[in-house]
């Protein structure tokens, strides 16, 4: 089970404007896991996500969202923080080659499929889905990660998880660096 950080659950209680405790739950999967949890209820949210195709267990059913092109970018970047990562290394077959991708996970085949095409369409650049386990990864290498990390914090102070946007802007310096400051 994927542990829900405590930063997750705090940004999304800011962006929804709601001072409910955030509580310590214990896994039913796992005796010594434990997450955490912020409950409310809205039931004109809940209405609303069902019109865009959201459903409830949906992990495996998720296809298609009705996220209008304006909002895209914040929808992956929402993606990113909860079901994504990003990560980088120095490939040891060449001396200066600093190897980076951004992944979108999902259980969900039909879920990834529709992020790619729509990704393809608004950004124009290419992932490629594997499959790992029943769990599906959409990656992209390191020019579209540029395209596409440049599009989703397309300004400063964007709800967001600190320490992923901190590891990404590490990384970027890093490219920026050997690429003799590439603009993305």
């Amino acid at each position: 089970m994927k542990r829900v950080h405590i930063d997750q659950i705090r940004t999304f209680a800011q962006i929804l404007g709601l001072n409910n405790k955030i509580g310590l739950k214990r896994s039913s999967y796992n005796p010594y896991g434990k997450y955490f949890q912020i409950q409310f209820g809205n039931v004109v949210l809940y209405r609303f996500l069902q019109t865009i195709g959201l459903t409830p267990n949906k992990t495996k059913t998720l296809g298609s969202l009705e996220i209008p092109d304006r909002y895209f970018a914040d929808f992956l970047r929402g993606h990113l923080d909860g079901d994504g990562c990003t990560y980088s290394y120095f490939d040891p077959r060449w001396k200066n080659s600093f190897m980076f991708y951004t992944v979108f996970v999902s259980a969900s085949k039909k879920h990834l499929d529709w992020i790619k095409d729509r990704i393809k369409k608004l950004y124009n650049v290419e992932g490629r889905i594997t499959n790992h386990r029943a769990i599906f990864h959409l990656r992209y290498a390191k020019r579209s990660s540029l395209v596409i990390l440049g599009r989703v914090y397309y300004k400063d102070n964007l709800p967001c998880l600190q320490r992923k946007r901190s590891k990404i802007m590490t990384a970027l310096d890093i490219i920026n660096k050997q690429a003799g400051m590439l603009e993305w």
